[in-house]
């Protein structure tokens, strides 16, 4: 099976389902972390939704888009115009990739803001539910896909911090994760390898 995994430097999924025999390729305008390059497309990825893939699972840039970022797009109840133009601008990347022609499409992203009206999501894990110890609420869009199952429930787990500026209880570069923003936006290999066991 031919696996597109946009907006995914980290690889993680794009290694999953290479373990489980696929042609899956990460795309990122930013060079791979995963240490395969040759598994990656450097490159904006919509101009390669249309190479002849049967399985595509994104994790486009939620900044502008994340209901966590509500504070920022109303600064003392007034509407932020130039954020909320970013968010429009990252709600039609979003719907690019929903609406790509390719048979099965996953989508990952936090729970969003309504004021952008995308539609709504399909079902929401959590990284606890995968046998990682934190709770990250993260939502996920179908396209011809069954929910994705639960591997291993853990019932002690910590949240991470929505600013993404670290981890609470003293969490740093724990579990395969970094500090910033990026902690938030790595997939956890508990997830990865459940996508790559059930959908692959």
């Amino acid at each position: 099976m031919k696996v597109f995994v946009p907006c995914e430097e980290s690889q993680a999924v794009c290694i999953a389902f290479r373990n489980k025999g696929h042609e899956a390729f990460s795309c990122d305008i930013l060079p791979c972390s995963g240490g395969h390059p040759e598994w990656h497309i450097q490159d904006d990825c919509l101009k390669h939704l249309n190479d002849g893939w049967d399985l595509m699972i994104a994790f486009p840039p939620c900044t502008y888009l994340s209901n966590a970022g509500a504070t920022w797009l109303f600064p003392k109840k007034v509407l932020n115009q130039e954020r909320y133009e970013k968010g429009l601008k990252a709600k039609e990347f979003f719907m690019g990739l929903l609406k790509a022609n390719i048979p099965k499409i996953v989508i990952e992203n936090p729970v969003q803001s309504k004021i952008f009206g995308i539609p709504k999501y399909s079902q929401i894990i959590q990284p606890f539910q995968f046998g990682h110890p934190f709770s990250k609420k993260t939502c996920l869009w179908l396209k011809d896909l069954p929910q994705l199952k639960s591997t291993k429930v853990l019932t002690k787990y910590v949240q991470l911090v929505s600013s993404g500026s670290a981890c609470k209880k003293g969490l740093r570069e724990k579990d395969g994760m970094t500090h910033g923003s990026i902690i938030r936006s790595k997939t956890f290999q508990g997830i990865a390898n459940a996508m790559a066991e059930q959908w692959g």
